[in-house]
């Protein structure tokens, strides 16, 4: 089959002869995939900043297909059906699971201490191959992939598998109330996702800030938000505290990760020298942003094994912090009410859709932020096969 095949930072290369996923066990099913996309969370393998990201490793954790086999424990799924997939690999019965906690499923990824296991996303996540290839193995059928519902639009459909509940999940996380001033760092698509969502959960203000002016246009048409570059400003926190009376933002939220710019010193430290898991300037940014007593949302992402942070500024401030993987399955039936009652069309933000066998000019084209790509989605040439 056709799948994305990493060679090494900044290396990526369409393996033609790659095996087709077998049945390994009673509760797999085998899913032949419709549409992927890529996710700024590739990136951070793409960069080389996630560990143990190992050559050969199929990347893609959004993705929904038709289901071609079932192992003959699956009794939830059959031959035919069309899911989409969330990017947490859960087993549904482990005390995480049980608390709805399916980003840290204590079965899927047995030998981490923190996060369970994620489609398409090194090994530190489980090691299993993702989504963009033609063919994946599901395993725990029964739990996660849920079929499309009838009249939805495939493109939402994907978008649901990560993408949307992320950026649900950090505007929940940030416990927003009616009235609050909200800052999201990072306009990529999980970050849009977040402007958007705190307006539902009653924000009488949502600012973003990033460096792409595109992105930032972006911003202002699909979140409705007041959009500012970071490059314009001699100093974001100062910009942020001025813009709020000098109290600080109610809710700040972390949308990059550990590949944020904006900081020679997190650049030199985390992305160059690799002393740190990547660059924490949106997370320093969050942290000295927000009011006293106020909340820190983190949904970007952060590798193992530590970061350069401001304790000093999080104690004494009184802060909480929120973060986590987003727990996908705990959030689909609310997520998909909001698409089919029309409140969120979340496909706006698919720019690009591009064959998988262009994958590697994909990851190029998202990567340096060209053609004003926002999100790109991959098509396999079996996507539509009977």
């Amino acid at each position: 089959m056709l799948a994305m095949n990493f060679r090494g930072p900044r290396q990526i290369r369409l393996d033609r002869n790659k095996p087709e996923p077998e049945i390994k066990h009673p509760y797999d099913a085998i899913v032949r995939v419709t549409r992927s996309l890529i996710c700024g969370s590739d990136l951070h393998l793409y960069h080389g900043r996630v560990p143990d990201t190992r050559v050969g490793m199929t990347f893609g954790h959004e993705f929904t297909g038709v289901v071609e086999a079932v192992g003959s424990g699956v009794q939830k799924l059959k031959v035919g059906d069309h899911v989409l997939v969330p990017f947490n690999v859960a087993c549904g019965s482990c005390p995480h699971c049980k608390q709805e906690l399916y980003g840290n499923c204590n079965e899927s990824n047995p030998q981490a201490t923190a996060v369970g296991g994620f489609f398409g996303y090194a090994h530190t996540g489980g090691g299993y191959d993702g989504g963009q290839a033609e063919y994946v193995r599901v395993p725990y059928a029964d739990v996660s992939p849920t079929i499309i519902p009838a009249g939805m639009d495939l493109e939402n459909a994907v978008l649901l598998t990560d993408v949307v509940p992320t950026g649900y999940q950090a505007a929940e996380q940030g416990g927003i109330h009616k009235g609050d001033t909200v800052v999201v760092f990072g306009a990529g698509p999980v970050g849009l996702m977040a402007a958007r969502f705190a307006w539902f959960f009653g924000a009488a203000r949502v600012i973003v800030i990033d460096h792409v002016d595109y992105r930032l246009e972006f911003a202002r048409k699909f979140a409705f938000a007041e959009a500012y570059n970071y490059r314009d400003m001699k100093d974001p926190v100062l910009f942020v505290k001025k813009a709020t009376d000098y109290f600080g933002a109610d809710v700040c939220i972390d949308a990059v990760g550990c590949d944020a710019s904006g900081s020679a010193l997190q650049d030199i430290t985390g992305k160059g020298l690799l002393l740190q898991a990547g660059s924490a300037t949106a997370l320093h940014w969050a942290i000295n942003s927000v009011k006293k007593g106020g909340i820190v949302s983190i949904i970007g992402v952060y590798g193992p094994p530590w970061n350069l942070a401001p304790i000093g500024s999080l104690m004494n401030k009184g802060i909480t912090i929120r973060a986590n993987q987003a727990s996908v399955k705990r959030l689909l039936p609310k997520l998909i009410d909001h698409i089919m009652s029309g409140r969120i069309n979340p496909k706006e933000m698919i720019t690009h859709r591009i064959p998988l066998e262009d994958v590697s000019d994909a990851y190029r084209m998202f990567s340096s932020k060209l053609d004003h790509i926002i999100k790109p989605l991959l098509i396999p040439p079996r996507a539509n096969a009977a």
